[in-house]
């Protein structure tokens, strides 16, 4: 009988400890630098971490980002936040290679160089079993340094996208050079410039293996599988230099606006016509290449091809695209898209935009409204003459277990959480 007061008197005592120890989560003093909606708020993650690409948050709260370059030998970093303040310390680091794309699906991790995708096994604890071991369920996809980020999605029923970027700006006989004639047929379409699937559960899959999902891409960074309509989605970087190397056709302002930066549904099957055709958001059509004898106006053969659901202006960058499914954030948010946009640096002699992640309302898997900006400030300063002149660059998005949105940077690895202080879901 003495004992249990004993025992109560301990199990009081933890209790308090661990309660004492939960801190509650607090904004930033400045939002970290952010400018965002009203009644939303910022904290900083973790101040810096090395340059970042993707993001994904585990159903525990861990973060996983993959990095650009390796950080003492490894690829992808771990963090977590041990007492609810939001703010994290690294407990872990695995991955000998770098690349963009990270996610996880029915207890794997999934992450990508830009040659092979691997995956990792989670344990009941959400820790990563055999960490030096993945298995590499996708290999020898092509890597010629321009457009080499592979990202990746998951969709419901055991398949992994990917995409493969153009390693070409308008697939010229000689890339990016003033005169040079398109190819035609463009020979980069056989292995690259699209999306391919694959099965997630796969062994050294490559691409006899996988199929074409889509074509006529020149590079997607920012892809996502909605599960509300079960579709997969992308937001594609547009090509450049129309002005540069045709100043007869376009003059500085439309080689600066042109061409759109494009979201689409991306459908089995859809061609969204690079190298031939661009979006030019202004006439609200795909217009003919000039160098497949376009002349700024034509539409001739992208007669046909797929449009995008969302046009942006152009050489923003597009870096990632999360389709938000969670229940902090008012209504109005459910189920629609977060872009991050990464910066441009081929507006000139307008000054560089982007560096902002936009909101697109989404209802039953289409745009239902315009899109607005719903973070900014990640540049440090509203006019830029060059991306190098940014404080940070808005590159991966992630969803946390509580609906927080999680933003990452490209410049020194800065992690944001965004979360709406008057929701209930805020622990």
């Amino acid at each position: 009988m003495l004992k249990l007061p004993v025992v109560l008197l301990a199990l009081i005592f933890f209790a308090s400890v661990s309660f004492a120890q939960k801190k509650k989560l607090l904004a930033d003093p400045n939002n970290g630098g952010l400018k965002l909606q009203k009644g939303f708020a910022a904290v900083t993650v973790i101040p810096e971490v090395g340059k970042s690409r993707h993001i994904a948050v585990n159903s525990n709260g861990d973060i996983y980002v993959k990095l650009e370059r390796l950080r003492n030998g490894k690829g992808i970093v771990v963090l977590r936040d041990k007492d609810g303040d939001g703010k994290s310390e690294i407990i872990n680091s695995f991955g000998n290679f770098t690349g963009t794309g990270i996610a996880i699906k029915n207890g794997y991790l999934y992450a990508s160089s830009n040659t092979e995708v691997f995956r990792f096994r989670l344990n009941e604890k959400n820790q990563i079993v055999n960490p030096e071991n993945p298995e590499k369920i996708i290999t020898g996809l092509l890597d010629r340094r321009q457009h080499n980020s592979k990202s990746i999605a998951l969709d419901n029923e055991g398949n992994i996208y990917v995409n493969i970027g153009a390693y070409a700006n308008a697939c010229q006989v000689q890339d990016r050079t003033m005169g040079s004639p398109g190819q035609d047929p463009c020979p980069i379409l056989d292995s690259a410039g699209g999306i391919w699937q694959f099965k997630a559960e796969g062994i050294n899959q490559s691409y006899g293996e996988g199929q074409r999902y889509c074509t006529g891409i020149r590079n997607i960074v920012g892809l996502d599988w909605n599960n509300n309509v079960n579709e997969l989605y992308a937001t594609q970087h547009g090509r450049d230099q129309l002005f540069q190397f045709y100043p007869n056709l376009y003059n500085e302002k439309q080689g600066a606006e042109l061409p759109a930066e494009e979201m689409f549904l991306v459908k089995k099957g859809s061609d969204f016509g690079w190298p031939y055709c661009y979006y030019d958001q202004f006439q609200q059509k795909k217009i003919l290449g000039p160098e497949y004898g376009g002349d700024a106006k034509k539409t001739d053969r992208c007669e046909g091809v797929d449009t995008p659901i969302v046009a942006f202006p152009g050489h923003w960058a597009p870096n990632a695209l999360l389709f938000y499914t969670g229940n902090m954030f008012p209504a109005k948010y459910k189920n629609g898209a977060f872009i991050a946009f990464h910066g441009s640096w081929n507006r000139a002699p307008l000054k560089q935009q982007g560096f902002k992640v936009v909101f697109v309302p989404f209802k039953d898997g289409k745009p239902n409204g315009k899109w607005e900006v719903f973070a900014d400030g990640f540049a440090g300063k509203d006019q830029l003459d060059s991306p190098g002149d940014a404080k940070a660059r808005p590159c991966g998005l992630a969803q946390g277990p509580d609906g927080s949105l999680y933003i990452s940077d490209s410049v020194k690895g800065r992690i944001w959480r965004i979360f709406y202080p008057g929701s209930k879901n805020v622990k």
